[in-house]
Formats: structure tokens, C-alpha cells, sequence
């Protein structure tokens, strides 16, 4: 049975910043959409605004399901499991939106994370989350990390401005549910 919490607590927010790897789930609203689940790491890209509020960096990728599902509809819920230590999985779950580099908010939201990772960078995920519960987590695997992958970094740093506009424009406008992605 998960146990329910009222806010994220100081325990909570080290719980979640601790965590190298966390899993996004949205779907949107059609019967016959895609559910799409995402893992996110990266360290430096998860923040704990506040105590029902937390963002993460978004960055260019081959889809953009979570933010068109976001769009329509803002449901999400994100899932953190403890690989290390005691077991714990952790699930969040709230309404989302996206902040785009054009949003003039995108600039405040950007100082919460510490990491400078620009290449790339698409939006910010904003969660207001209101329901936070954790459960046992006594199936999650042990396992050790070994770090973070630099693939993502290395291709991005191989790119020219444009391209990023390219893809957002070409490959990011439009989810595989037909919904719309990124504004052009």
C-alpha cells in the first residue's frame, strides 16, 4: 500500500535529487493514443522548485510525446526508484506544462538547474504535483551506476544553431498521436 504525503518534504527532495535516473509517463486523452513513458537522467537536469512543484530539463530527441500530451491534456506522473540502498520507489503526480527557450519565464526556471547543458535544450518541464506517494520498491533491481552517458552532449555539440531549429520545426512539431509539440 503506498503511503501518501502531504508535500515533498526536505527527506522527499534529497530522495528525488539523489535518484541518476527518473521515468515520465503522459497519454492523451483518445482511447486509441499512445501511452508514452520516457526515463530522464542527466545529472544537474531534475529540480525540486517547492514543495508541490518540480521541473526538469527537456532536451532534443527523437520524440515529443510528453510534450504534446502536456499540451492537450497536462496529466504526468514521474517515478523514482531506488537502484542503491534502502528500496524505494517514489511516484509524483500532478499536471505539467512545458516552457520553451522563447518563454521569458524559460530564463528564471533555468537557474534552478546547476548544470550548464544549453546545446540542445528544448523546454523546461514544470510539474505541479498533487498527489506524492512512495511505496516499497522490494522488486527494484540493485544496481550500481557507472555515470551518466555523454552521447546526447557529444551530439549536440556537433550541431550548428540551426540545426536545432531544423529538427524542432521538422521532427518536433507534431507527436506520433497527430497532437501538436513544439509551436513553430
Amino acid at each position: 500500500m503506498a503511503k501518501i504525503h502531504e508535500s515533498i518534504t526536505e527527506r522527499l527532495s534529497r530522495f528525488l535529487l539523489d535518484q541518476p535516473v527518473f521515468f515520465v509517463g503522459t497519454a492523451p486523452l483518445a482511447d486509441d493514443g499512445h501511452v508514452n513513458v520516457s526515463p530522464k537522467g542527466m545529472d544537474g537536469t531534475f529540480a525540486v522548485l517547492d514543495e508541490h512543484r518540480v521541473a526538469y530539463l527537456d532536451y532534443t530527441g527523437s520524440g515529443i510525446e510528453t510534450i504534446s500530451h502536456l499540451r492537450e491534456n497536462g496529466r504526468i506522473v514521474l517515478m523514482f526508484c531506488a537502484f542503491t540502498g534502502p528500496p524505494n520507489i517514489v511516484r509524483l503526480h500532478g499536471r505539467g506544462r512545458s516552457v520553451t527557450p522563447a518563454d521569458p519565464e524559460f530564463a528564471t526556471l533555468r537557474t534552478h538547474f546547476p548544470k550548464q547543458r544549453t546545446l540542445g535544450q528544448r523546454a523546461v518541464i514544470v510539474i505541479d504535483v498533487h498527489r506524492i506517494s512512495d511505496s516499497c520498491g522490494f522488486s527494484v533491481p540493485l544496481m550500481d551506476l557507472r555515470g551518466d552517458r555523454d552521447l546526447l552532449d557529444r551530439h549536440h555539440e556537433h550541431r550548428d544553431p540551426g540545426y536545432f531549429t531544423d529538427y524542432h520545426r521538422n521532427r518536433n512539431a507534431i507527436g506520433i498521436d497527430g497532437l501538436p509539440g513544439l509551436p513553430t
